[in-house]
C-alpha cells in the first residue's frame, strides 16, 4: 500500500500544509499503523486505522464513544495528547481509510527496566483521577468467552505447526483460565467509571518527569477494579514476565490515596483479567490470514501468538504471589 500517496491526500484535504520530507512510520502499535508527518505549517501524527477492525459493525460506535469521552479527559486537565478536530469530528475518512491526527508530542515510552516508583506513582494517581470523573452504579454485561482452541490447533497444523505444538501443549491452561473467567462474571463489581482500557507502558509518552497518555480510541466506561488491577500488572513487569512486587505495591498505593474503593476479593478480578486469551484469538486469527491481508500483520500474528502464550503461563505461575500482595496492601491500606 502506498502509505505517501495516502498521507499527501490527507495534507491537501485537510489543510495541513506541504510535506517537507518523507512520512516516518512510527513502530510500537500492535494494530494500526503510525506516521510522523512534517509539514511547512507543523508536525502531526497520522494514525491510519486497521480496516479490518473498521469492518466490526460496533466500530465507529466504540470510537464515537471514545471521542466524547476524550473530551472530558481534556476538561479535567487530564495529560493526555487529544486527536484534532477537522469539521467538528475527531476520526476523519478519506476513501474508506479512516484515521485521527494528533499534535506532534516529543516524548517516549518507558522500557519496563527504566519504569521507576516515581513513574508508578504519578500513573496510579493520574488512574486514580480518571476514575473519579464519572461514577455509575451499573454492570458491565460482560459476556461469557467461547473460544474453541482445538479448532486452531486443527487449523494451525499446516499453516504454523510451531504455534499447532505450543497450543497443544497449553491448550488445558487455555480452556481452565477460559473456565475462571465464565465463572466469574457474575461476580464482578457492580461499578462503571470512565476508563482508558489499554494505559499500559507503551501508551505513556515522558520528557523527564512529564508525561502525557496517547492511544485514547479505547475510552469507554468499565469496571475500575480490572482495569486498576491490569495496569498495575503492566506498569511493574507483567509485560517481561518478571513482575517487581515494589513498583506494584507504588502503583496500587498512590491511586488508593486519591480514590478509594470498596474492598473486594482480588481473586474475582485475577480471574477475570483473561483479556489476554482474546488477544490470543485475535492473533492466532492474523496468523492463519483471517481478518488480516498483509504478510507484515500475519508475521505479526505469529510473534504475538508466542508472546501471548508466555505471558498466559506466566500469569498462571504468578498467582499466589500477586493475590498474596494485593491482600496485604489492602489490609495495610484498610480499603
Amino acid at each position: 500500500m502506498d502509505y505517501t500517496k495516502i498521507l499527501k491526500e490527507v495534507c491537501a484535504e485537510l489543510d495541513l500544509g506541504v510535506l517537507l520530507e518523507e512520512p516516518i512510520r512510527i513502530f510500537g502499535g500492535l494494530t494500526h499503523k503510525m506516521f510522523k508527518v512534517e509539514t511547512d505549517k507543523n508536525s502531526y501524527i497520522i494514525k491510519l486505522l486497521n480496516p479490518n477492525i473498521m469492518k466490526r459493525p460496533t466500530a465507529l460506535k466504540n470510537y464515537q464513544t471514545a471521542d466524547a469521552l476524550e473530551n472530558k479527559l481534556q476538561e479535567n486537565k487530564i495529560p493526555i495528547v487529544g486527536s484534532l478536530l477537522f469539521n467538528g469530528q475527531k476520526m476523519q475518512n478519506i476513501e474508506g481509510q479512516y484515521f485521527y491526527i494528533f499534535p506532534w508530542y516529543n516524548g517516549r515510552s518507558l522500557k519496563d527496566n527504566e519504569i521507576t516508583k516515581l513513574n508508578c506513582q504519578k500513573i496510579g494517581k493520574t488512574m486514580a483521577d480518571i476514575h473519579k470523573i464519572s461514577v455509575i452504579e451499573k454492570n458491565e454485561q460482560k459476556e461469557q468467552m467461547i473460544i474453541d482452541w482445538e479448532s486452531y490447533i486443527e487449523l494451525e497444523k499446516e499453516k504454523n505447526p510451531t504455534i499447532c505444538e505450543l497450543l497443544k501443549d497449553n491448550v488445558g491452561l487455555l480452556y481452565k483460565h477460559m473456565n475462571l473467567y465464565n465463572s466469574s462474571l457474575h461476580q464482578i463489581p457492580n461499578i462503571q467509571t470512565i476508563c482508558h482500557n489499554d494505559m499500559d507502558s507503551k501508551n505513556v509518552l515522558w520528557i523527564n518527569d512529564d508525561f502525557k497518555i496517547i492511544d485514547l480510541e479505547c475510552l469507554n466506561y468499565s469496571n475500575p477494579y480490572l482495569e486498576l488491577f491490569q495496569i498495575t500488572l503492566c506498569w511493574s513487569g507483567y509485560e517481561t514476565c518478571n513482575i517487581d512486587f515494589d513498583l506494584f505495591k507504588e502503583f496500587i498505593n498512590s491511586y488508593f490515596e486519591n480514590n478509594k474503593l470498596p474492598d473486594i476479593d482480588w481473586e474475582i478480578i485475577y480471574n477475570l483479567n483473561m483479556g489476554r486469551l482474546e488477544w490470543l484469538e485475535f492473533n492466532l486469527k492474523r496468523s492463519l490470514m483471517i481478518e488480516c491481508d498483509t504478510i507484515e500483520e500475519q508475521e505479526l500474528g505469529v510473534k504475538e501468538v508466542k508472546e501471548t502464550l508466555e505471558h498466559v503461563i506466566y500469569y498462571e505461575n504468578i498467582k499466589d504471589e500477586i493475590l498474596k500482595n494485593m491482600k496485604e496492601i489492602g489490609v495495610d491500606r484498610n480499603v
